[in-house]
């Protein structure tokens, strides 16, 4: 990610924050006034429960975009340490592969200038 996506998507994810807050709050208000002694105002619970929903599903989208949007990352951008490891060890072992393959070229090299000499 470069870093322009990168600020786009924290702010996307703080706007998520927000909204997450601001539901809490309606959830708050629908309690309050399911609690009221004169009993709830129909109208007022239903916009709060409206607004409710509109914005779980607005969290939900912007959430499922940001979670597919991290998953197309580029190998070790920003990565923490087993995997950047774990790559490592693997470029060792096939320089270790890559070695042997080279002694074992150089040895069968050496059995044909024999055999050239022989003959």
């Amino acid at each position: 990610m470069d870093p322009q996506s990168q600020n786009t998507s924290l702010q996307r994810l703080q706007n998520v924050e927000k909204r997450i807050v601001r539901v809490l709050e309606l959830a708050g208000s629908v309690m309050d006034e399911l609690a009221n002694p004169s009993g709830p105002r129909k109208e007022l619970v239903n916009n709060h429960c409206s607004e409710f929903m509109q914005l779980i599903k607005d969290i939900q989208m912007t959430l499922r975009e940001e979670i597919k949007s991290a998953c197309e990352y580029r190998p070790f951008e920003k990565c923490d340490y087993v995997p950047r490891i774990s790559n490592e060890i693997c470029c060792k072992k096939l320089e270790y592969v890559i070695a042997q393959l080279d002694e074992m070229k150089q040895t069968i090299e050496g059995y044909h200038g024999q055999l050239e000499d022989v003959l």
